[in-house]
Parts: C-alpha cells; sequence; structure tokens
C-alpha cells in the first residue's frame, strides 16, 4: 500500500486537533460532563463529527462520535456486520484520538436496522450510565437512538451540550483561518471560470457545472451551486439542479451562488450576478442599494453586540429605503457547517465576537428583478478586519 497520509485530503494538523479536544473537555471538566454523543451524516450541516474526528459524515450515511473526558473516542460507522477494532493508543493515521471503530450495516430508510448504532453507542457509553452525558446537535441525532440510550440508561443525566461546544467551535483558530482563506480563494476563481462561461443559449446547470469541477478540482469535498435567472419584470428565486434547466437569453439576469467548503473542508459562500447585455436602471440603483445594506451590517459587526440588535437595525434600513425586509437569514457565521452559529436574526442568543467567520448576504426581490450579493468577513477585536473573498463587488454586464 502507498502512504496512507497521501489518501487524506488536506487533513487538519494533529495539534489542531488536540487543541479542540483540550478546549472541549476544559469546558466538560467545568460542566461535570463525563461522554458527549453527537452523530451526523452529510457534510453540508454535519460539522460535529468533522470537528472532532476531521473526517466528514456524508452521502445520508450516520456516523456518530462519543467523547467522554479522560479518555479517546468511539466512533460508530456505517460498516459490515460485527465490525469492532481496538485502535492503538492516541488512535492511527486515519482516526486519530479514537481508540475503538464499531459499526454494523443500519441505514436510515431501513427502520429495523436502527437499533444497529444505538445498541453500539450504549455499549460506549456503558461506563456512564450513572454519570451526566451531553447531547451535542440534537437536530441530528435521531430519535431511535435517542429513545433507546435512554432505555438502556435510566440512571443517566442528559443534558444538552451544543451551547458548550458551539462556543469552543466558533471562534476560528489560525489554522482554521488559513483554510478558510483557501477556499474563499478557489471560490473566487471558480466564479471568474463560471461567469466567464456565461452566454445566452448556455442552461443555468452548465454555468453551474463549471463552477462545481473548478472547486472540485481545486480542494473542494462538497458544495451547492444555486442558480437564478430570470428576463425583467419577471423574478424568480435560486433554484438547486432540479430547476436549473432554463436557457440563458440576451438581456437575462443570471446570477450564481457556490456555497462549498474547500482545503480543509471549511466553508465560504459567495454569489454575483450578470446581465446578458447592458444593465437596466433598476438593477444598477438595487444593487448599489444591497452594497449599501451590506455594508450597515458589516459596521455593526462587532464583538459583544447581539444578533436581534444587527437583524433590527438591517430591517429598519431597508424598510427606510422601501425595499423589502429580511424574514429569514442574510448573515451567519460559517465553518464545517454550511449555516454555523451564530445565525444574525431575532432568536439568535450568541453575541458577535472576534474570530468568526460571518458570511454576509443580505438579498431581495423588488422593480422586477432578483438582488443579492454574498462574500464571507473576518470578525476582529474591533468589528470586521477582512473580506476574505477578493473577487469584484460589481453587477457584471456580458457584451
Amino acid at each position: 500500500m502507498s502512504k496512507p497520509a497521501e489518501r487524506i485530503h488536506h487533513p487538519i494538523a494533529t495539534s489542531e486537533l488536540e487543541r479542540r479536544w483540550k478546549a472541549v473537555r476544559a469546558a466538560m471538566e467545568e460542566r461535570g460532563i463525563d461522554a458527549l454523543i453527537m452523530q451526523n451524516n452529510n457534510d453540508f450541516m454535519g460539522g460535529y463529527v468533522k470537528y472532532f474526528t476531521d473526517l466528514p459524515a456524508s452521502h445520508g450515511y450516520p456516523q456518530t462520535v462519543v467523547f467522554p473526558r479522560n479518555e479517546d473516542m468511539t466512533v460508530i460507522v456505517q460498516t459490515k456486520f460485527g465490525e469492532d477494532q481496538a485502535l492503538p493508543p492516541g488512535g492511527d493515521w486515519l482516526r486519530r484520538g479514537v481508540k475503538r471503530v464499531c459499526g454494523g450495516p443500519y441505514f436510515s430508510s431501513a427502520y429495523y436496522s436502527l437499533p444497529y448504532d444505538a445498541e453500539l453507542a450504549a455499549s460506549a457509553l456503558a461506563p456512564y450510565a450513572k454519570g451526566t452525558v451531553g447531547l451535542v446537535g440534537r437536530g441530528t441525532l435521531p430519535v431511535s437512538m435517542i429513545d433507546h440510550l435512554r432505555s438502556a440508561m435510566p440512571s443517566a443525566k442528559w443534558v444538552d451540550a451544543s451551547d458548550m461546544v458551539d462556543r469552543v467551535k466558533v471562534p476560528k483558530s489560525a489554522e482554521e483561518w488559513g483554510h478558510i482563506r483557501r477556499t474563499a480563494a478557489m471560490q473566487d476563481a471558480a466564479m471568474k471560470a463560471a461567469m466567464d462561461a456565461v452566454a445566452p443559449g448556455k442552461r443555468e446547470i452548465e454555468i453551474a457545472a463549471v463552477a462545481e469541477h473548478y472547486v472540485l478540482d481545486h480542494g473542494g469535498e462538497q458544495g451547492l451551486f444555486l442558480t437564478v435567472s430570470h428576463p425583467a419584470g419577471e423574478p424568480v428565486y435560486w433554484g438547486n439542479r432540479h430547476l436549473q434547466n432554463r436557457t440563458l437569453q440576451k438581456g437575462d439576469m443570471f446570477t450564481l451562488l457556490i456555497e462549498s467548503n474547500g482545503p480543509g473542508g471549511f466553508y465560504t459562500e459567495i454569489s454575483r450576478a450578470i446581465v446578458l447585455g447592458k444593465a437596466p436602471a433598476a438593477l444598477t440603483e438595487n444593487f448599489d442599494m444591497i452594497l449599501q445594506a451590506r455594508k450597515h451590517t458589516l459596521e455593526r459587526l462587532k464583538p459583544g453586540t447581539t444578533c436581534r440588535e444587527i437583524w433590527d437595525s438591517h430591517n429598519a434600513f431597508l424598510r427606510k429605503h422601501g425595499k423589502p425586509v429580511e424574514e429569514r437569514l442574510y448573515c451567519h457565521g460559517q465553518g464545517y457547517d454550511l449555516v454555523e452559529r451564530p445565525l444574525v436574526r431575532l432568536d439568535e442568543p450568541m453575541d458577535i465576537a472576534a474570530n468568526m467567520n460571518i458570511t454576509c448576504h443580505p438579498t431581495y426581490v423588488a422593480d422586477g428583478w432578483f438582488h443579492t450579493i454574498c462574500d464571507n468577513f473576518v470578525i476582529g477585536d474591533k468589528g470586521v478586519v477582512e473580506r476574505t473573498h477578493k473577487f469584484p463587488e460589481k453587477l457584471l454586464e456580458l457584451g
């Protein structure tokens, strides 16, 4: 076999993993938590497994991690019947910090197989049957597993440890910032390649494929490549592959959003629009307004500021200028998750803090057109200190 490490796509340094483990274990010690359990099944919103193991969960196959406070991890994967490996102290070249890898052929689409990983998780948590277990990411821990664990461990205390882990995970380290900047640079180049391919007669999905191909060739593993195209007066919203069959025509506006990870698995996202011809006044004026709205938000992304305060201020700005207000999400953190906390809106309890990787994408439909722009920003001690993307902040024109 060739060198095993050559098979890993842009691994994180072991020292960085050790930094994360140490910080989380310190938080567990403070809160009296004996072990954590988490499960992910994709690498769009599956950042907890990746954060602890540097290995992504993907394609709907659940991976479970049991992370004790005082010993190495157990990882449960979809594999053959009876899989149960003991690893050397500290793990091996692939599974660092892992003492045991076990699994079975369980699938979320086969209800009768759901106990397989739950039983293995109960086995890994058995030493803490009368202790405190933290649930990390309850939105991705299936009810089948939680029901089984509560039944198997009736004396255990169960707590939600998601916020505890998030407050370690969200501020980025120096090594993490290096990977994030590489993702942004990759996306800049992918956007240029895609916009260079725009032409009348091309389908939306063909342009998105140019960006996706570039990302896969330059360190990305996963992503969404969303598009919008329409003629004047017929605005639509983002479409995924299933809705990207439309053929571009002269006079159309075409917008591409690249939401991908890059080398190391960290996400950033970028969007730009191009007009297949000369941009009409309604488009240029609203693009200028979108930039003003984003500047208004960026000036308020300062450590200690509440997300609700920024959200309310953004919508007040839009109302003042007669534009549709935001009702979903226009600004948020990113990391191993495409959408990571904090979510800059009225219901987020986490305040803005230094070293957050924040994407900001004000978006609305008005005056017969779809309008948006998206880039990532670094939060410093006093506010935004850098736009990580370098692609020009302008509305493009073809011809």
